[in-house]
């Protein structure tokens, strides 16, 4: 197959014949980007480090691990700055992606489609689910899902009435609802009221692979990290992380723990009922706003993948007074990326 390189070149020549000239444009690619992008190629294939905001970023960045390359420390392109360098022995690029699902979809089939790039890495701070964890500690979960894509069912309709567009194989009842009226302040021993907000039933996402057939759409809901990836981050469990902050410390030292699932959706939850139901219901236990996209993406795209979800609070518990991540947030973003830097060096020894 040809390599990347190669292909660029020849991609660059045809649109000289074509006529763009050395100072064309092609869409969004300007030739002198095409020529960059290649430079940066020529030196990979890289890790990608995806990562939600800067103040998760900016811990990475300033620690002495991370040496950015002395000929192009970073690419500018569509809103975003790849940035180029090494950690632990290995060369990655780095691309913050900005809050939501979307923008996390955004950045990660920009990173792929661009740079030859062999795994994607992605950490950040979540919200926890499970009342056994603490906030500090760093989750790796085997499995992603979107917990936002949803079908509203019609007031009067119930578990066994077929949803709108199910009989076409849009929806699905497979995955299950959350029921509104199970959660009136005062609901007790399971008897329910009506609720005219009736019931939301979750969805796969549709998913066009590229190894299948295009436009032959398949659906996925839970997504697994690449196999070889969860194996080696089973090593990482006996890290140390730090336990304080500001002069606070947890009840006991944080760890790093393999768990089961974690979700996403673009919604901050802050909620004690829905975390409880998202944990009951799906056994989840990373609650974030942009893990379960990356995922989505590099499955469709083929790429390994895993994500380290550092706990910044007890979604919709704890203190009564505010949600504990204004708190903690800083603590939890160092254990991640003490996390990524552990699981990098393990990757490349």
């Amino acid at each position: 197959m040809m390599g990347l390189s190669l292909k660029m070149v020849l991609f660059v020549h045809v649109l000289v014949v074509l006529g763009f000239g050395i100072n064309g444009v092609y869409g969004l690619l300007s030739s002198s980007t095409l020529r960059n992008i290649d430079n940066i190629n020529m030196e990979g294939p890289y890790l990608g480090i995806i990562v939600p905001n800067s103040f998760e970023m900016n811990p990475l960045l300033q620690t002495g691990s991370f040496l950015e390359d002395h000929k192009m420390p970073y690419l500018d392109f569509a809103g975003r700055r790849f940035r180029i360098g090494r950690l632990e022995n290995e060369r990655v690029i780095i691309v913050m992606t900005g809050l939501s699902m979307l923008n996390a979809g955004i950045a990660t089939q920009l990173l792929i489609t661009l740079f030859k790039v062999k795994g994607i890495l992605h950490y950040g701070i979540a919200g926890n689910a499970n009342s056994q964890l603490q906030i500090g500690d760093v989750t790796i979960p085997q499995f992603w899902a979107h917990t936002g894509l949803w079908n509203w069912q019609r007031y009067g309709d119930g578990p066994e009435d077929e949803l709108a567009l199910e009989s076409n194989g849009d929806y699905t009842r497979e995955i299950g609802y959350l029921r509104f009226s199970d959660y009136y302040n005062g609901t007790n021993c399971n008897n329910s009221s009506d609720n005219l907000l009736n019931n939301v039933w979750y969805q796969p996402e549709e998913i066009f692979p590229i190894n299948g057939v295009p436009e032959q759409r398949q659906h996925a809901f839970w997504v697994p990290v690449n196999k070889h990836y969860f194996a080696i981050a089973e090593r990482v469990q006996g890290l140390r992380l730090a336990g304080c902050v500001n002069g606070t410390c947890l009840p006991r030292p944080p760890r790093v723990v393999r768990v089961q699932r974690g979700i996403s959706s673009n919604i901050f939850v802050d909620n004690k009922a829905y975390r409880e139901f998202l944990n009951s219901k799906f056994n989840a236990t990373a609650i974030d706003m942009e893990t379960a996209a990356i995922a989505l993406v590099c499955h469709q795209q083929n790429m390994p993948f895993i994500a380290f979800r550092s706990l910044s609070d007890l979604a919709g518990g704890g203190s009564a007074l505010s949600n504990e991540a204004a708190s903690f947030a800083t603590l939890a973003a160092q254990n991640a990326v003490d996390v990524l830097l552990r699981f990098i060096s393990l990757l490349s020894s």
